[in-house]
């Protein structure tokens, strides 16, 4: 996958111009639709091509490649990025990389074993590396010898075998393949200069003997559900067809957004992060590691906790979205323990409460009134809650009438009321699940949601808490992550554009009009800091900024003075923070913005 900085490019659209030495696609736009082999599809053709995908909600990512025998290390050094980019950040020259395959001898791989991990997780279609930026097939390529059967003492064909132990298990298999980017071909993409001269070469020609001819033999030899690109390029139309002259045999075939050459791909791909409004409209997958980094790496024990990763889940498929969660197994063949156990819990939890995620579709909801999320499947919305709030569970704006309510993991019934003012209150079932407990409610039809307008009133003490949680994000470039204690402690962080902020609707009542300082609560990593940013009014600059000094880490929050003052008159407001600038590639975590008269 991609370090911080290339993942920020991805999501900006700009990565093909930052790879140079590739020749400027001709037309490009223009060329779009005839490229595209499902451009001209109906909506109707779409839907049914992508009916198991949008169901499935969850699969497993496979990063599998050379790089898991020097699994971060090199000359006795600890590399500090990713596993899998070992080859590039530490310039290793691409012979002496290759004969890393002398040492890969994964002579514990099982296919059916790792399957069971997904099958157990309640995974429904798994996505394996079948080239990664390396340049090393991980199945007998016909291409050339540079490939697991033909370098390595191990004579057999991991893509094969998995993707018979899937067809087996009824999961859906595809292959990620690195179709740019090639560090051991000559003409592939270095994301960066070259730094061994045997990398030197035309991209056309790799394309046209390389990469072209290996998709084909994956596609037709495999037939794999998903092709997984990955980092895109400014190819030209005939690379761009060069690349999908297999697909017409695969009809069905899915695959992202990574291509480039104006292909635009089915699903959006997010790295490492959750849109905080998904994408409307659109088909969407958040790819994520387990611990920190996608290949396995001897030194990366930072796992995320099982409760993170679950509802991770949860927040993605209340908006719409798949999570495709990645494994990175060893030079043995072995995933590790640590991963594997997670992926257990998370299956566990999955089999009595997996009708809340799996073929729903996203929250009615833009704000719930609790710490959890929504999901929606036919007449039922499913509200998995993570905190049970100290005041009772209630839900307000819902038309629909409800027939009934139910715990689902227990099937324990749970009595509804209706206030005057519509707002449901629900009872408390007598098991509490410590990640989320699920409500299903049963209702007469589809669910119908009005919303009422939340507006922020001042404190007691006259200041304005403008609280992450309470927060309108704007953008995809970043999202509200929700905290303990009902979202007390949440934050606006993954803050990676210029374009993107966050708001606040407060109302100012007579007597609390006048002059305002300001203040925020924040965090950031040394090397992310220095970025300025603003408070608007009703779309007006203020004149507050201030700029972001180093706190330590991306946890160590502080509070920072803002300069300026702002006016509030009496009535409705919008409050608005955005950056002005962002030299090192990200804002910071933000908890709150106060207002203080």
């Amino acid at each position: 996958m991609t370090p911080k900085a290339l993942t920020l490019l991805i999501a900006a659209g700009l990565l093909a111009a930052a790879l140079p030495g590739k020749p400027a696609a001709a037309q490009t736009g223009a060329a779009s639709a005839s490229v595209d082999p499902h451009a001209n599809e109906t909506k109707a053709q779409r839907d049914a091509r992508m009916k198991w995908w949008r169901e499935a909600r969850f699969g497993m990512f496979i990063h599998w490649g050379l790089y898991a025998v020097p699994a971060g290390v090199y000359k006795g050094q600890n590399t500090g990025g990713l596993g899998e980019w070992i080859m590039r950040d530490d310039k290793i020259p691409v012979g002496y990389y290759a004969d890393y395959a002398k040492q890969f001898d994964p002579e514990q791989f099982n296919a059916t074993e790792w399957v069971s991990y997904a099958k157990t997780a309640g995974m429904k279609y798994i996505v394996m590396t079948a080239k990664h930026h390396e340049g090393f097939a991980m199945y007998p390529t016909k291409v050339d010898d540079f490939n697991i059967n033909a370098q390595t003492n191990f004579k057999r064909d991991p893509i094969g075998e998995m993707a018979a132990a899937c067809k087996k298990a009824g999961i859906k298999f595809g292959v990620y393949y690195s179709q740019n980017l090639d560090w051991h071909h000559p003409g592939g993409g270095t994301a960066g200069p070259a730094w061994d001269p045997a990398q030197k070469g035309s991209y056309d020609e790799y394309i046209k003997n390389v990469s072209a001819p290996q998709v084909k033999e994956l596609v037709t030899r495999y037939h794999p559900a998903v092709i997984w690109w990955d980092i895109p390029s400014d190819l030209t139309p005939d690379q761009a067809r060069a690349l999908t002259s297999a697909f017409s045999s695969d009809p069905e075939l899915i695959y992202n957004n990574r291509m480039g050459g104006g292909v635009a791909g089915d699903t959006e791909t997010p790295e490492q992060h959750i849109p905080p409004k998904g994408f409307p409209g659109k088909d969407w997958e958040t790819c994520m590691t387990i611990n920190d980094t996608w290949g396995f790496k001897t030194n990366d024990t930072n796992f995320k906790p099982m409760e993170l990763l679950l509802r991770n889940l949860i927040d993605i498929a209340s908006k719409g979205g798949n999570y495709l969660l990645n494994v990175g197994p060893d030079a043995h063949g072995v995933i590790p323990s640590p991963e594997v156990d997670r992926l257990k819990e998370m299956g566990a939890w999955l089999k009595t409460n997996g009708q809340s995620i799996y073929a729903t579709t996203p929250s009615p909801y833009q704000r719930l009134p609790f710490n959890g999320r929504a999901t929606v499947k036919g007449n039922t919305i499913y509200l998995n809650v993570f905190t049970w709030p100290e005041n009772g569970l209630r839900l307000a704006g819902l038309q629909t009438k409800v027939k009934g309510a139910k715990a689902l993991a227990t099937g324990q019934k749970l009595t509804v009321t209706k206030a005057a003012d519509g707002t449901l209150s629900i009872s408390k079932p007598s098991a509490i699940d410590s990640i989320s407990t699920v409500i299903a409610l049963d209702l007469t039809g589809a669910p119908v949601v009005t919303e009422a307008e939340v507006l922020i009133a001042p404190q007691t003490d006259g200041t304005y808490a403008l609280n992450a949680s309470d927060s309108t994000v704007v953008g995809n470039n970043i999202q509200v992550e929700h905290g303990d204690d009902n979202g007390a402690n949440a934050n606006l962080g993954y803050w990676t554009s210029l374009s993107a902020g966050a708001e606040w609707k407060v109302t100012v009542p007579a007597g609390a009009d006048g002059v305002y300082t300001a203040k925020i609560d924040y965090a950031v990593d040394p090397g992310s800091a220095d970025s300025i940013v603003t408070l608007q009014v009703d779309g007006a600059d203020t004149g507050i900024t201030g700029t972001i000094v180093k706190t330590g880490s991306w946890e160590d929050y502080q509070t920072l003075a803002l300069t300026g003052t702002l006016t509030l008159t009496p009535g409705a407001h919008t409050i608005k923070i955005i950056p002005k600038s962002m030299p090192n590639g990200a804002v910071m975590n933000l908890r709150r913005v106060t207002l203080v008269r």
